[in-house]
């Protein structure tokens, strides 16, 4: 058979790019290709960019691609309607070496293209992958339009909902359980006014999770992170409580975003972006029907995210699992052989790193997060227990236990009930 490639990446994230890019690296003839007009250019994603593996397969990362701030201060926010109960958490030791980075990928994604291009990668902008060819059993290429590629092995790399491997019939459509609706605003700012309300100086940056009234008790949580010139902000949704509680995305973003804790962090700035896309929530559960003849799933095409209650990481694994798919199909390309179970390597080099370690540790966490006392009760009780020590209205003042005691007995939570989600956040965090 004549191969136009030796592999066909689909897809200009981050996962697509870093594995055409370290095949490149190794002597492979790659294609990359991305729907938008240039990758990034349809993106609505960013945020937190968990960095250090970027770091060894891009040397100089931090310094050299578009970052936007280096995260130095983490918040955990339980937002009630009147009320706010953080845990704010700092350390300068997060940036020596840099921990964490928040991005746009509107700037990054084209960047990791041009890196592509300088090691060899053939980049195609403005492709729509059609579907893919198959022959004998395996698969061979990708159709665009009339048009058609062939390759020794193709990469599936076109986000969560993986069209091309639902259009060949090897994944079926998630379940909405596993899925959120992620909304977000840009809102630019400018550096120095972020810096002021942020409480930060040089390239240091924030980076909040919230729980509770941003989401109107929907399971799911908001987010507020510090760009150098913006703010990202906006609110994940688990799809099928969406769906059960009648309400609009939109206007649960637009309810966060106005909430008396949030605003003053808003207050004159102006819009630069706003959208929505699908975000994959199930964790572990979607890891399934990754690898066929031919054929790799990589990225948040083969569901690796993951929400802990204290981070959401998608990025950092999905360069992870890019990172597994080029080595297995450099081992495959070299041995001629484009079995599924020659490729099954991908699966066992997932498992053995920080990606399938980190997903097997966290299995349980999108459980425990459905707990709905996640999104209104724990919170309320949490501020009634400050509310019971700031509040100094000239009655006598109690211990901290009968404080709380009281505070639990008011919120109609059951000592049982509280006692089995803490078991499960033990086991799950």
């Amino acid at each position: 058979m004549d191969y136009d490639f030796d592999v066909i990446v689909v897809g200009g994230g981050v996962a697509g790019s870093v594995c055409a890019y370290l095949l490149a690296q190794a002597g492979k003839d790659v294609l990359l290709v991305e729907r938008g007009v240039e990758p990034g250019s349809k993106n609505l994603s960013g945020g937190v960019f968990y960095c250090r593996l970027m770091e060894e397969i891009f040397p100089g990362f931090t310094e050299n691609a578009p970052v936007e701030r280096h995260i130095t201060r983490n918040c955990l926010s339980f937002l009630n309607s009147t009320s706010a109960v953080n845990v704010d958490y700092w350390d300068t030791r997060l940036a020596d070496p840099i921990n964490a980075v928040t991005v746009l990928r509107a700037k990054l994604d084209p960047w990791l293209a041009e890196q592509c291009e300088e090691a060899g990668v053939t980049v195609m902008a403005g492709i729509k992958v059609d579907g893919l060819l198959r022959e004998e059993g395996r698969f061979i290429g990708i159709r665009a339009g009339e048009d058609e590629l062939r390759a020794r092995i193709v990469v599936a790399a076109d986000g969560v909902n993986s069209f091309i491997a639902r259009d060949a019939g090897i994944r079926e459509k998630e379940a909405e359980e596993n899925l959120a609706v992620g909304v977000k605003s840009v809102i630019h700012l400018g550096s120095d006014e972020i810096a002021k309300r942020f409480h930060l100086t040089g390239k240091e940056g924030a980076a909040y999770a919230v729980v509770g009234e941003c989401t109107q008790g929907i399971a799911g949580g908001g987010f507020m992170y510090t760009n150098e010139e913006s703010i990202s902000i906006g609110v994940v949704l688990r799809l099928d409580d969406l769906v059960a509680k009648g309400l609009s995305s939109s206007d649960v973003h637009d309810h966060f975003l106005s909430h008396p804790a949030i605003a003053p962090f808003l207050e004159g700035g102006e819009l630069r972006e706003y959208g929505c896309h699908l975000v994959a929530e199930g964790g572990k559960k979607m890891q399934r029907d990754l690898v066929h003849p031919g054929l790799l799933l990589i990225g948040d095409a083969a569901g690796y995210t993951l929400n802990t209650g204290f981070t959401v990481r998608g990025m950092d694994l999905a360069a992870g699992s890019a990172k597994a798919a080029a080595e297995a199909i450099v081992e495959a390309l070299d041995s001629e052989d484009y079995s599924q179970e020659k490729l099954s390597s991908y699966l066992t080099k997932v498992e053995e790193s920080f990606v399938g370690k980190d997903m097997a540790t966290y299995a349980k966490a999108p459980q425990f997060l459905e707990n709905e006392e996640m999104y209104g009760a724990f919170g309320e009780l949490a501020a009634d227990v400050l509310y019971g020590i700031y509040n100094l209205d000239l009655s006598p003042r109690k211990h901290l236990v009968p404080t709380a005691w009281g505070a639990l007995k008011k919120s109609g939570l059951k000592l049982g009930r509280l006692a089995k989600i803490g078991y499960q956040a033990v086991r799950s965090m």
